[in-house]
């Protein structure tokens, strides 16, 4: 029995092949044995001229390719030199703007710096780069007023500041004022045992 089944599959794929053919109108290259080979070498032949272009123009896709980072590189470096140029252009903007800062608050802060770093420098530059002190003034009044105790001493007689070496130190004995004198008053101290 299981000899049948095996027949009938085989009978039916040549009935199956044939009418693939008719259907198409062209004859299958693949039933042929002949026609097969012919077929093989006609994609081999194709398939070797494909290879030589390959191998052809892979130099050339190499250039391509090199020229092309070498195009990507000059951009990335210009991009990268163009923010450091800008950066360091801002800097001097602010530092500018800084000192002037300081010059104007100079006239009425005990310490000008303070006034510095309280402001915001990239305030006072407009679009053409110029600095507006005109408005640094007015903001540097304004902040004289929130913060009175940064404003300079008025003008008068100066206290004199104490000095400590006037006066008695204490034990009476006052202590030489050179390294050597006070070495050799410790060394005399130390041996005499006192």
């Amino acid at each position: 029995m299981p000899e049948e089944p095996q027949t009938e599959q085989v009978e039916q794929q040549p009935q199956e092949q044939e009418s693939a053919q008719e259907a198409d109108g062209k004859k299958d290259p693949w039933s042929d044995p002949e026609a097969a080979r012919k077929e093989i070498e006609k994609l081999r032949r194709e398939a070797a001229g494909h290879r030589t272009k390959v191998r052809e123009l892979e130099p050339l896709a190499a250039k391509a390719k090199e020229l092309e980072d070498a195009q990507k590189s000059e951009a990335e470096r210009l991009t990268e030199q163009l923010a450091a140029e800008r950066e360091r252009a801002t800097s001097a903007t602010r530092s500018a703007v800084t000192a002037k800062v300081e010059a104007l608050a100079a006239k009425t802060f005990a310490d000008p710096t303070d006034a510095a770093s309280a402001l915001n420098p990239s305030d006072y530059v407009d679009d053409s780069g110029s600095i507006d002190t005109d408005r640094i003034k007015a903001d540097l009044g304004d902040l004289l007023q929130r913060k009175p105790h940064w404003a300079k001493a008025p003008e008068g007689p100066r206290r004199p500041a104490p000095d400590r070496t006037q006066g008695s130190s204490g034990n009476g004995n006052r202590t030489p004022n050179s390294p050597e004198q006070e070495f050799a008053g410790w060394m005399n101290r130390a041996l005499n045992g006192r």
